[in-house]
């Protein structure tokens, strides 16, 4: 039997998790307003008169105040010089005070008005200079539109030139957050591989991940949680009726949560029972992969070039080439933070150099058509040095999780 896995039940397990969230602090307000100046630098650069952010990860990660995005338009204007100018609806004001991080003046609009006349009225008011504004690349169409055909005597620009390159490097507090949303998810990993037993359902293990995570501090559970077996792993996010585990089956779970609105994204994949040898070496394989990814990341290196190392050692092993299965279906990585998947990206096309502070996925996953998948996916941030794991990779294929290493 495959060391740690099985051979205990979920009480027990839960019992034995603990909350793991003191001692990390949250995103402070010292922070927000460097995050709005960082902004406003590049916009002075880029003669881009202000930026909107929508409801969302944009808002909340330059302002602090975390809004749902919905039909009615509620957001901030940050100007390339000057205090930032909410817009909200009127009965949501109270509200929208209670979950403000920086404070400013809030322009609301009636049920019956329009918002996006209002905009306009702000951008008066304010007496923004030049003619480019620049829209968070979240923004709805009926927004954009909204925005656009009420003020036409501005040019719009994807403000994805300014969100991008503030929110891709991140601070020592953020990686603060990150490393501690990772930990308390692999804890999480650990205690679901205990409880597999033969005949348990997907959907019992989800829903043990969702009460792990709560029991280590994220008042939310799980941000998502993908559990496969058998052939179904096959399927990078799975497949629309699990199956139930069986011996000897491959397992595959992925899941992650949110610490501070910082989120964890780590898969682990084993066997429950004894690995074969087929299983043996394409998970030797991928762990290889993961590795030859890792080690092409290094300061200046294009984050192309981190996924074209993983697909090259993956070819040698008749995997591939490219896309083509039995192979690695999709990008080796992703960056991550406020949302799960944010930019750069580890794909071969992806041009972007490599700088300290950025955050990424690393996950050459190896699916076999018929037969099964292996993903292994752990992150790691750039450091003046290089590389630098959050989480230490599975250990090996009878040992995953590295008890006995």
């Amino acid at each position: 039997m495959t060391i740690g896995v099985g051979g205990s039940h979920a009480q027990k397990e839960l019992n034995r998790l603990t909350d793991m969230t003191a001692g990390v602090k949250p995103i402070g307000a010292k922070e927000y307003a460097a995050r709005i100046k960082k902004a406003q630098k590049i916009m002075q650069e880029a003669d881009i008169a202000g930026l909107y952010v929508n409801a969302g990860t944009n808002m909340t990660y330059f302002t602090g105040t975390n809004w749902r995005p919905s039909e009615r338009m509620v957001g901030a204007i940050i100007p390339e010089n000057g205090e930032i100018e909410y817009i909200a609806p009127a009965f949501e004001i109270g509200t929208l005070r209670q979950y403000m991080g920086l404070k400013g003046n809030i322009h609301s609009w009636e049920e019956h008005e329009n918002p996006y006349a209002l905009f306009q009225k702000i951008l008066q008011n304010i007496a923004v200079r030049g003619d480019r504004i620049a829209l968070d690349e979240t923004c709805p169409f009926f927004i954009s539109n909204g925005i656009a055909l009420a003020t036409p005597e501005f040019n719009y620009v994807n403000g994805v030139c300014i969100t991008a390159p503030c929110r891709q490097i991140k601070s020592p507090n953020e990686l603060a957050l990150m490393q501690r949303a990772k930990d308390m998810t692999l804890e999480v990993h650990k205690a679901a591989a205990k409880i597999l037993r033969a005949g348990i359902t997907a959907k019992e293990v989800g829903d043990f991940i969702h009460q792990a995570h709560i029991k280590v501090g994220a008042a939310a559970g799980s941000y998502f949680v993908i559990v496969l077996f058998g052939e179904d792993t096959a399927y990078p996010h799975g497949v629309k009726n699990p199956k139930s585990l069986s011996e000897n089956d491959m397992v595959l779970i992925d899941t992650g949560c949110q610490f501070h609105g910082y989120i964890s994204d780590i898969t682990r994949t084993y066997v429950y029972g004894e690995p074969n040898a087929r299983q043996r070496q394409i998970w030797n394989i991928e762990k290889q992969a993961q590795a030859a990814a890792f080690e092409q990341a290094h300061i200046g290196t294009r984050c192309g070039d981190v996924d074209l190392a993983a697909r090259a050692c993956l070819e040698k092993h008749q995997f591939g080439p490219d896309y083509k299965l039995p192979g690695l279906p999709h990008r080796t990585g992703h960056g991550i933070g406020l949302d799960i998947h944010e930019w750069p990206y580890l794909n071969s096309g992806d041009d972007t150099r490599l700088k300290p502070g950025m955050c990424f996925s690393n996950e050459p996953m190896i699916c076999v058509p018929g037969e099964f998948g292996i993903r292994l996916e752990d992150h790691f941030f750039m450091t003046e040095d290089g590389p630098r794991w959050f989480t230490v990779p599975s250990h090996s294929i009878d040992d995953p999780f590295g008890y006995e290493k």
